[in-house]
């Protein structure tokens, strides 16, 4: 029982299993510990209960670790319930321990994985005595209870070591990492020490089985040369859990070939034994197909015997937790391998694909810009351009790609800004990529941001030779005079030189088409081209012709006939004053976009291509050249020159200009570099640029642009097509919402319609107006809800597949709603920098807007309040529309979706841009 000054009850409590005793005493220690103890008639106490034995997060001096003793993180630094993360002694391996992540069962952070006494894995001395809780004095600590990792104790770690424990915690965070503070007396401040995992490459099994380490790259893993990743997809996307495997067998054909890595820090040997020379230690590997690699060292003078002066050690398993560049003690590591002939020698751990060159001795000479950092045995890959050196921090011979790191830039830059290369160059600028360390980098707590500019390599063509010799490498290919007049290894036929894989492929002989054929298909096309022209000329002259042929007059006549429909009070002025937004000629679009050119065509949506565009002032701007064909591309241009350029807000994309010539219809943006937000969210390489901050301000800027569309707008405005290929995105990765070809503009204070024509995407299109053609502000809401789910999730509401049963996206997050797993929804990349609080806010947020009930949803009003305020508690959703993502189409015609909608509805569905 505890009872306060009044003797009033506060909390009563019953031990089971304790007699009653005369007298109970609680007594809370100078050290923190709380003891429960009781006095028996002989005047002896004991010890029921000590906080000491049931720790929280934090472990405190007088403690002492053991087998059963296990430290629990928060959920956050906020809430003190729970977390995912445990600290405990690694099993009955005395001084070795191990962080372990709950939630999925799975090593987190373990000590002493590479056996050796000094290393970022081992624990620090000073945590470990504290942990230990061993006697210490002035002039030494004691050395009974250190051991290291042969069991022993190890006198010269503890030499002249005091410290003062009672200023001392250890602490399990909430982001699993293990945190050793101490207290200046002076200052009365507290101070971080020493933690782990200290980066990215200190976590368990950071690249999993066969690969490497590097905490210094945007990519921190890549695959070990003759690795490859066994599953490209999910490391595209971020995920290293597979690891990687061989690209070819090493055993057999008399390989014997070897790879020094220098530096390399790798987990413990399988075994250890002495030799006296280096070769006994490598014939020793050869020994046995099972063998990965070998290491030796030799030994210091006074362990030597007449065993052996040399200690090999060989490992059979999978090698992990690998890691590169690592100067705090690393090891030279001879890695059994297939090497190719046709390339580079590997440069430490990294791979130089044909055609890149190091030297003048291998792969092609015009790619003869990198460096091999061999001096220091680093295993450093530099590029030269431009007079400065760059280091290479990934290589990518799928992709034909490589990074460089640079101080900074921005992903808005242009090519000729990022890097200066020869115009006769074979390597071009891709991009910038910009990323976040979300790992400490030092004990203040400061993030580091990576800057890497792509390049890429044109392929090449096919090698140079001297004599057959030089073509074994290549197979089905003979050295013999291209048509340069220089010895290449020409590929035999039937195989043609395919310049993306760099190999002869198989592939058909080319065959003269014979002269009868050429001349029969030119005039089955000229024919077929006089009678389209002829067609349509007649279908022009019988078309009327209202303003004597001035098309650009008739627009704007049909223009004035939008703004008439409008029944707004304070649009009634404007109704009297033409459009809004400057008039483009022709002449100036097509040298803007050089003719149209391929290269400038930034993608093709359901009206027309859209083009990249540079003013003579040097403003990059989009055009939108609405196609001939579309049934809906009149009526979209007159709603974007209308509409558009009454609407400004930062989160809706400004047009510039229109331009009308002949047949011509093209509209004027705002360049957007980042193109859409879908090709980033569903993109496996390009999603981890996204964290949750960036993701969460993003879909802030969404609702701010809704709410300005449907409440504070001159115009009440319902989009009608909101979906993620419509949300682009700013060089600052500000969201900016286009395409209001499909808007519907209400008047007064109308807030609903009905149509007979229905339009917009599948997935994003509500219910009632999928169904019914009833569409309100209520229906962009649903839309916004999908937009935010997929966003959050990184999966398509259209294109998910769950394999347990047929949910749709919506209908599996309802399911982890249900079930308290919301968390679950994360995709992989999200889960480290994810804030738990603003995520489940956010599913929450997204399954009230998705019900089934219009009248159920939130205005965007409500939306932006509840995913902006830290109201502890949020409207319960309810059930949403679309659960089962089969469960409509299984009423369809086999015939396909249109059959399908006219079966349930007169409305026609007009697929959406």
């Amino acid at each position: 029982m505890l009872s306060d000054e009044s003797n009033r009850q506060i909390m009563l409590t019953t031990l089971v299993g304790i007699s009653s005793p005369s007298t109970r005493s609680l007594k809370l220690l100078d050290s923190g510990n709380l003891i429960l103890s009781e006095g028996h008639d002989n005047f002896s106490t004991s010890v029921v209960w000590q906080s000491f034995h049931y720790p929280t997060d934090t472990f405190l001096p007088g403690m002492k670790i053991n087998n059963k003793l296990v430290l629990t993180s928060w959920k956050s630094l906020l809430d003190p319930a729970s977390g995912r993360f445990t600290f405990q002694q690694d099993g009955d391996r005395k001084g070795q321990y191990i962080i372990t992540n709950k939630k999925e069962l799975l090593p987190y952070w373990k000590s002493g994985l590479s056996g050796t006494s000094i290393g970022d894995d081992e624990i620090s001395p000073l945590v470990s005595l504290m942990l230990l809780n061993t006697s210490y004095s002035k002039t030494g600590v004691s050395c009974s209870m250190l051991v290291n990792r042969t069991g022993n104790c190890s006198d010269r770690q503890t030499q002249n070591q005091s410290h003062d424990y009672n200023n001392t915690r250890l602490v399990i965070g909430s982001d699993g990492k293990l945190r050793f503070f101490t207290r200046d007396n002076q200052t009365d401040k507290w101070s971080l020490t020493w933690w782990e995992p200290r980066d990215r490459c200190s976590v368990f099994d950071a690249c999993d089985k066969f690969g490497s380490c590097n905490n210094k790259n945007r990519v921190p893993c890549k695959c070990l040369p003759g690795f490859k990743p066994q599953s490209q997809e999910n490391w595209n996307k971020g995920d290293f859990s597979e690891g990687c495997i061989r690209e070819y067998p090493v055993c057999g054909q008399h390989r014997k070939e070897f790879l020094k890595l220098s530096m390399m820090k790798v987990q413990k040997p399988y075994s250890e034994f002495d030799v006296n020379h280096t070769d006994e230690c490598r014939n020793k590997c050869l020994e046995t197909c099972h063998c990965q690699a070998y290491s030796f060292a030799e030994k210091e003078t006074y362990l030597r015997s007449s065993e052996g002066k040399l200690t090999c050690s060989i490992w059979t398993d999978d090698l992990k937790n690998s890691r590169e560049s690592y100067a705090n003690g690393g090891i030279d590591l001879y890695l059994r391998v297939h090497l190719s002939g046709n390339t580079c020698r590997p440069c430490g751990t990294n791979i130089i694909p044909y055609p890149l060159s190091t030297g003048p001795s291998c792969g092609d000479l015009k790619y003869f810009k990198f460096n091999c950092n061999t001096e220091n045995d680093t295993g450093l890959v530099s590029f030269n351009a431009t007079g400065q050196t760059y280091r290479v921090s990934s290589i990518n011979q799928e992709t034909q790609s490589f990074s460089i790191q640079v101080k900074k830039c921005r992903r808005g830059d242009s090519k000729e800004k990022l890097l200066q290369l020869p115009r006769l160059s074979p390597f071009f600028v891709s991009g910038c990529n910009v990323a976040q360390n979300n790992f400490s980098t030092d004990s203040s707590g400061e993030n580091k941001r990576f800057y890497e500019v792509e390049l890429r390599w044109k392929p090449p063509p096919q090698p140079i030779c001297r004599s057959f010799k030089d073509c074994n490498d290549w197979p089905n290919s003979s050295c013999k005079v291209a048509d340069d007049g220089k010895k290449r290894c020409t590929c035999n036929p039937p195989f043609l030189w395919n310049s993306s894989k760099v190999s002869c492929s198989a592939g058909p002989l080319e065959k003269k088409t014979p002269a009868y054929l050429i001349i029969l298909g030119v005039t089955t096309a000229m024919l077929f081209i006089l009678c389209v022209a002829f067609a349509w000329n007649h279908k022009r002259r019988r078309m009327p012709n209202r303003r004597g042929g001035n098309l650009e007059f008739s627009l704007y006549g049909s223009a004035r006939r939008v703004l008439d429909f409008i029944n707004s009070d304070d649009f009634k002025e404007d109704d009297k004053e033409d459009i809004d937004v400057p008039y483009f000629n022709l002449e100036s679009i097509l040298v803007a976009t050089d003719n149209f050119a391929e290269a400038n065509k930034l993608g093709q949506g359901g009206f027309g291509p859209v083009y990249k565009g540079k003013l003579p002032r040097g403003q990059e701007i989009a055009i939108k050249r609405l196609s001939r064909g579309s049934g809906q591309g009149l009526e979209e241009f007159k709603n974007e020159v209308v509409l558009i350029a009454k609407l400004q807000h930062r989160n809706l994309v400004r047009l510039l200009g229109y331009c009308v010539k002949g047949y011509e219809k093209m509209l004027i943006y705002e360049y957007m570099p980042n193109k859409s937000l879908d090709s980033f969210i569903f993109d496996r390489s390009r999603c981890v640029l996204l964290d949750w901050e960036k993701r969460f301000d993003i879909i802030l800027g969404i609702a701010r642009g809704l709410l300005y569309l449907h409440h504070d707008s001159r115009l009440r405005i319902i989009h009608r097509d909101l979906k993620t290929s419509n949300i682009l995105l700013d060089e600052e990765m500000n969201p900016k919402i286009s395409d209001f070809g499909l808007a519907k503009i209400f008047g007064g204070k109308q807030t609903e319609a009905s149509t007979e024509r229905v339009v917009g995407t599948y997935g994003y299109m509500s219910p009632e107006y999928a169904l019914d053609g009833f569409f309100s502000i209520k229906s962009d809401v649903f839309s916004f809800g999908v937009v935010l789910l997929e966003t959050i999730s990184g999966k398509r509401n259209t294109g998910f597949y769950q394999a347990e049963q047929p949910l749709s996206l919506l209908g599996y997050a309802w399911k982890l709603w249900k079930e308290g797993r919301a968390l679950d929804l994360a995709e992989q990349s999200l889960r480290q920098s994810c804030n738990a609080y603003e995520y489940i806010r956010c599913v929450n947020v997204g399954l009230l807007c998705v019900q089934e009930d219009p009248d159920d949803r939130p205005a965007m009003s409500n939306v932006l309040f509840m995913l902006g305020s830290e109201t502890p508690s949020l409207p319960i959703p309810k059930r949403p529309a679309y659960v089962v993502r089969r469960s409509l189409l299984s009423s369809a015609s086999s015939s396909g979706n249109q059959i399908w909608i006219t079966e349930l509805t007169t409305s026609t569905l007009e697929e959406g841009r």
